[in-house]
C-alpha cells in the first residue's frame, strides 16, 4: 500500500490505522491560536498527551534536520504557505526513526486570507503492517456482505465513491465498470429519479432512499440507501458514510461511522423533545450523561459542534433511559420513547 493511497483513504479506515498508531492528524486555528492532536499523533510521535503541549513547531523539531526543508516553518505556515504531501522522517524521544508522510490543508477566509491548518500524517515506515490492516479491513466489510448483503460505501468530499470489492459481487460487474457508473443497478424506470435524488441532497444532511436494484443472479429487490455526513470533532465535513442494504431488513447491523453521522444529525429540538418524553429537566440531562449543565445548554441551542463528543455522551444517556432516534423516510429524525 502506497503512502499516497493512505492519504487519501476513506475516514473509516484512516480511524483503523490511528487506533493502531499509525496515523494521527493536527489543526491550528490562527485567530485563537489553539492547536489541536489526535490521540494517535501523539502515539505515533511517540509523546505523553499529558504532558505535551500540542504545537506545529515542536512537530517540525522532530524531523530529521536533513529533511525539515520539506516542511515549511510555523511563521511560513501563518503567512499561508503550505507544501504538498511529502515524505520525513522524525526522531522520536526514546531515539527510535520513523518514516511519516505528512499532507497539509490550508483553510482560508472568503478574502483569501489564512484561517487555520490542518494536516494527515501516516506512518509508513513498516508497510507490512498497513499491508495488514487494509486485509483486516477487506475481511470486516466482507462480512457485513456475507451476513446480511450490506455493503458501506464511504463517499469522499469530492463526490467520489469507495466501492468495497463485495460491490462487484453484488453487481455481477467490475468494480470498475461500478465507478464508472454508480446508478447502472438502479431500475430503467427509477434511475433517473434517483440520480436526481442524489444530486439535490443537502450536503450536511442524511439522505435515504429505497431503489428498486438489479443485482447478480436475483429479481429486481427493494434495498435501503443511507447516506450520512460525518464531522470530525471541530465540525469541519470528513466524509460521508452510506450504508446499501436490503428493504426487507428491519434492524440492520449498523456500522459506527454511520452511527456516528445519524448521531450528528440530532439538533437541539430532538434533544428537548426526548427530554419531555422523560419528563427531563436539562438538569437531569446533564446528571445522567456526565455534562455540565451549560454544555446541555449548548447542545440544545445547536451551539456545540456536529461532531463533538458531548452530544454522544447525551444521546447516549437518553437511549439508555428508554428514548429512540427513528430515521424516516425523506431522511428525518423522529424522537420516541420504548
Amino acid at each position: 500500500m502506497r503512502a499516497a493511497d493512505l492519504c487519501f483513504a476513506p475516514a473509516d479506515f484512516l480511524r483503523l490505522t490511528e487506533n493502531a498508531g499509525l496515523t494521527g492528524n493536527w489543526a491550528w486555528i490562527f485567530a485563537s491560536d489553539r492547536q489541536t492532536w489526535s490521540p494517535g499523533l501523539f502515539r505515533l510521535l511517540g509523546l505523553d498527551p499529558g504532558r505535551t503541549l500540542p504545537s506545529y513547531a515542536l512537530l517540525v523539531d522532530l524531523v530529521h534536520p536533513d529533511d525539515r526543508p520539506n516542511l515549511v516553518s510555523a511563521a511560513d505556515l501563518r503567512q499561508g504557505l503550505a507544501l504538498p504531501a511529502r515524505e520525513i522522517r522524525i526522531m522520536r524521544p526514546d531515539g527510535t526513526l520513523r518514516t511519516l508522510t505528512i499532507r497539509t490543508e490550508l483553510h482560508m477566509t472568503p478574502e483569501g486570507l489564512p484561517l487555520a491548518a490542518a494536516g494527515l500524517v501516516c506512518d509508513v515506515t513498516d508497510s507490512a503492517a498497513l499491508l495488514r490492516l487494509r486485509r483486516a479491513d477487506q475481511r470486516r466489510q466482507s462480512a457485513w456482505f456475507e451476513t446480511a448483503r450490506m455493503l458501506f460505501i464511504p463517499v469522499g468530499l469530492d463526490g467520489t465513491f469507495h466501492f468495497p470489492l463485495e460491490a462487484a459481487r453484488f453487481a455481477g460487474r467490475p468494480i470498475e465498470d461500478i465507478k464508472a457508473d454508480p446508478f447502472a443497478d438502479v431500475v430503467p424506470e427509477e434511475r433517473a429519479a434517483f440520480r436526481d435524488s442524489i444530486a439535490r441532497r443537502d450536503a450536511g444532511g442524511v439522505f435515504h432512499a429505497a431503489p428498486l436494484l438489479h443485482h447478480r443472479n436475483r429479481e429486481p429487490e427493494r434495498y435501503r440507501v443511507l447516506s450520512v455526513p460525518v464531522h470530525d470533532e471541530r465540525g469541519h465535513l470528513i466524509e460521508r458514510n452510506g450504508l446499501v442494504y436490503p428493504a426487507a431488513l428491519v434492524d440492520p447491523p449498523m456500522v459506527r461511522l454511520v452511527q456516528a453521522g445519524l448521531e450528528q444529525a440530532v439538533e437541539g429540538h430532538h434533544l428537548r423533545a426526548a427530554r419531555a418524553l422523560l419528563d427531563w429537566s436539562m438538569t437531569h440531562l446533564a446528571e445522567a450523561s456526565g455534562l455540565s449543565l451549560s454544555t446541555v445548554r449548548r447542545l440544545e441551542e445547536n451551539a456545540e459542534g456536529q461532531g463533538a463528543r458531548s452530544r454522544h455522551k447525551a444521546i447516549t444517556a437518553l437511549r439508555a433511559a428508554g428514548i429512540r432516534f427513528i430515521l424516516l423516510d425523506e431522511g428525518g429524525l423522529a424522537v420516541a420513547r420504548v
